[in-house]
């Protein structure tokens, strides 16, 4: 595969954005703020979000949303990366955010449900009605992990539900081409999970002492991060420790494509045939750009 490099310098890049102009506009968790790259490599701001902005996507008004962990990770420098550490503890929750593009202003969209203070979102995903699906990843305690969970939410504030929790780690969060089935990576696990969707915000019964599906659990010690889907239905999650893209048949079968960073976090699709791939290398700060044998599924929304 023909990897090249297109920024570096970024502080713990997630998030990308493929964008109709051909640039990216991605999330720096330790930067607190959303950055444009353009394909030549240069950057500029978009916007200053505070806390640690993690997933992006563009809504259904042209916005930005971000789900913004509110600062639940210590930053270590080890052996030349940047490495998410313990939660601070100081650190109280987080959000999810609106950013508009043009004029960079902020807005706080959600930080509770059912009065219950978000803890840390993570990824999140537009279907075609307009309503997001995102996870809350949960945080790190001296104790042990508050649980993580997966959400459903409306962009004008009117509605929040938690449809499954008490997970360890959820992060990256994808549809199905028919949006028949919400993909959930489980960091920590190595897991991905699939629930079944009964209508837009609704998941179907699962089976009988579950959660939901297992699509595949990897083997050793690789951790799972965020995700993009593919037209044809992988599911191609970033992979740590193992650092690459490992593609999900929903079946189960999988395919590595390494990429050189350990802490390789996320991916998105782009360009007139949705083969130009972009992947954030978090570690070493860095976005590459790559072919992609297959093309990506359309987001929904795009700007």
């Amino acid at each position: 595969m023909d990897i090249q490099l297109v920024a570096e310098g970024l502080k713990f890049p997630e998030g990308p954005i493929a964008m109709q102009d051909g640039s990216v506009i991605l999330t720096e968790i330790a930067g607190q703020r959303l950055t444009r790259i353009t394909p030549d490599g240069r950057t500029s701001l978009v916007a200053e979000t505070g806390g640690g902005p993690n997933g992006a996507a563009i809504g259904p008004d042209g916005a930005i949303y971000v789900t913004n962990n509110g600062g639940s990770f210590q930053w270590l420098e080890q052996q030349g990366l940047l490495i998410p550490g313990p939660t601070p503890p100081e650190h109280v929750g987080g959000s999810i955010q609106r950013v508009d593009i043009a004029t960079g202003k902020v807005e706080t969209l959600y930080d509770s449900c059912d009065g219950k203070r978000l803890v840390g979102p993570n990824d999140l995903v537009f279907d075609r009605t307009g309503g997001f699906w995102f996870t809350d990843h949960g945080c790190s305690t001296p104790e042990g992990r508050k649980f993580g969970a997966l959400y459903y939410a409306r962009t004008d504030g009117s509605s929040i539900t938690r449809l499954r929790d008490h997970f360890v780690s959820p992060n990256g969060v994808g549809l199905s081409p028919d949006e028949d089935v919400v993909y959930m990576a489980d960091t920590n696990l190595g897991r991905l999970w699939a629930f079944d969707i009964s209508a837009p915000g609704q998941l179907a019964e699962p089976p009988p002492f579950q959660p939901g599906r297992v699509v595949c659990n990897l083997p050793g010690y690789q951790l799972l991060d965020s995700l993009a889907v593919e037209a044809g239905g992988k599911v191609c999650v970033a992979t740590i420790i193992n650092g690459g893209i490992t593609a999900f048949d929903p079946g189960g079968a999988t395919e590595h494509y390494p990429f050189p960073d350990i802490l390789v976090t996320n991916i998105c699709f782009g360009g007139e045939d949705m083969q130009t791939a972009w992947i954030t290398a978090s570690g070493t700060g860095k976005l590459y750009r790559a072919r992609w044998p297959r093309p990506g599924l359309k987001l929904n929304f795009n700007a």
